[in-house]
């Protein structure tokens, strides 16, 4: 091997200065930095390591065809690097090439023969700026050759962890033509294995959805169900993410579900309480009845305490995942029927089991699609102008009150107002007898007409959905609360699948009528 030369400048480009000769436009100076850039030197191929900070972790190793192009030709297009404390050069952009290089390099020396040097710009300026090296790898890489997605989600992720003002992360956004939220994104995505990561990909998710489907994936088919509700939402002329929204949040669900059904499980286990079956086999009998249904051979009523120490003490689960306690035996046990109690009921015929189903089903469906229509409701109100059919509906609301809105401003809740409107609740620290008379003056003075409507629409939705707040809701819908969706609906708001259920008596049976204005007349 050869001894490390120093660095020796080759070639320069010395900057120039060079007047704007079209109009008003000016060609803008070059800076320091980038008149650096200019300065191209060879180096060793010894003298140089990998950045901490280059983006690509993955597929680093120069393949047979760059090999055999350096071994030949050598390295033709200059790399780049900074300096390190130990007399080092890492190079950030251009690694591939440089172990080529030192790979022709070392067959060369081993058949005597003359080594090569390699054509380098030295980033001095980026000494100690870790961010803007990451991001000029990863520009680089990206353009050069595709990165491996799992490399371009990592150095984004990378990105969105270092500390830099908000005008560099603002420069790194743009650079790299994704937001700032998918920037922030980026390290939930990471969470996805590299064939989660690849599919989602090719699907055409951003960072935002590719988070958004890591939260998701443990859930069975979440993938699927993503890219279902995205191919639904790109072929609708008005776009939006309004079925992926909805998709999102039945798998939010089921995968709360899971986890308060495996929690409520782990805490009966711990308890030692057996939790009794939902299906007995044709030919036997369940002969378990609620403590509810039960007395002590006294006759005091039975309780989970005066229970627990009972060898047929059990439980289920209800549609929440809490506990319901049970006597297996109750004869066995010596427990009496209260007076009154109901015979045991009989096994649920097929029909009856089928409809029990579909209304557990509707009713969580109702309870999820509350969150997206909520989300929904919170980007009107934070929208620059209040769409002039909501302000219409807003006002016939406030003008003929129905009786659930009457309802709402007799309770004299905040909270749902304030999460719509984006500002802290003020009465969260006080209880409902030392409530504030007017908790809103002090915003409606702050905000005045521009954003007047809005909180007159966020009164009006909060009372609403407090009137719809109940998982039941959905079979049987009045007309006031079927024209607060449907004036939602007309905004952009993408119905979920129960909503539409429960609006089917409401739909007009021509489309030359406007149902929202007709409804809440």
């Amino acid at each position: 091997m050869s001894t490390a030369p120093q660095a020796k400048k080759t070639s320069q480009t010395p900057a120039t200065d060079v007047p704007a000769t079209t109009g008003t436009t000016t060609r803008p100076e070059p800076s320091a930095a980038e008149n650096a850039q200019d300065q191209i030197v060879r180096l060793d191929p010894a003298l140089i390591v990998r950045d901490d900070f280059n983006a690509r972790t993955t597929d680093t190793a120069p393949d047979d065809d760059l090999k055999a192009s350096v071994a030949e030709l050598g390295v033709q297009e200059p790399i780049h690097v900074r300096p390190r404390p130990d007399g080092t050069y890492g190079a950030f952009k251009g690694w591939r090439r440089t172990q080529a290089q030192q790979a022709a390099n070392a067959t060369a020396e081993a058949e005597h023969r003359p080594t090569r040097q390699i054509p380098t710009i030295i980033r001095a300026d980026l000494v100690g700026n870790d961010a803007m090296t990451h991001l000029l790898s990863l520009i680089e890489n990206d353009h050069r050759e595709p990165m491996h997605d799992r490399d371009r989600v990592k150095a984004i992720e990378t990105l969105a962890l270092i500390d830099v003002s908000e005008e560099q992360r603002e420069q790194m956004s743009r650079a790299l033509k994704i937001k700032r939220s998918e920037l922030r994104a980026a390290r939930e995505a990471a969470r996805l294995d590299d064939a989660q990561l690849h599919r989602a990909t090719v699907q055409g998710f951003d960072l935002i959805q590719m988070a958004e489907l890591a939260e998701v994936s443990d859930v069975p088919r979440a993938a699927q169900v993503l890219e279902q509700a995205q191919a639904k939402d790109a072929s609708e002329d008005e776009g939006g993410r309004g079925h992926w929204d909805q998709a999102l949040a039945q798998l939010r669900q089921a995968k709360a579900d899971t986890e308060a059904r495996q929690t409520a499980l782990n805490e009966l286990e711990k308890a030692g309480v057996p939790l009794l079956p939902g299906y007995f086999p044709y030919g036997t009998k369940d002969t378990s009845r609620l403590l509810t249904d039960l007395r002590t051979p006294l006759g005091a009523p039975l309780t989970q305490d005066k229970h627990a120490h009972c060898s047929g003490h059990a439980a289920r689960l209800d549609e929440e995942f809490q506990p319901v306690w049970y006597c297996s035996d109750p004869a066995k046990y010596g427990h009496k029927l209260r007076p009154g109690a109901k015979q045991a009921k009989q096994a649920m015929s097929e029909k009856e089991k089928e409809a029990r189903g579909q209304t557990i089903a509707g009713n969580k469906a109702w309870k999820t699609a509350r969150t997206v229509r909520e989300d929904f409701v919170k980007r009107l109100c934070k929208g620059k102008a209040l769409p002039e059919a909501v302000r219409q509906f807003a006002l016939r609301t406030v003008m003929s009150p129905p009786y659930l809105y009457a309802k709402w401003c007799e309770k004299g809740g905040t909270e749902t107002v304030a999460q719509f409107l984006g500002v802290p609740d003020p009465n969260a620290a006080d209880s409902r007898l030392s409530r504030d008379a007017g908790p809103f003056d002090d915003l409606v003075s702050r905000q005045g007409k521009a954003k007047g409507w809005h909180q007159v629409f966020a009164q009006v939705a909060a009372a609403f959905e407090y009137s719809m707040r109940e998982p039941k809701s959905w079979q049987g819908l009045n007309r006031h609360q079927a024209a607060y969706l449907l004036c939602l609906k007309a905004e952009g708001y993408r119905l979920s699948d129960v909503e539409e259920l429960a609006l089917a008596k409401y739909l007009p049976q021509t489309d030359t009528e406007d149902p929202a204005v007709d409804l809440a007349a």
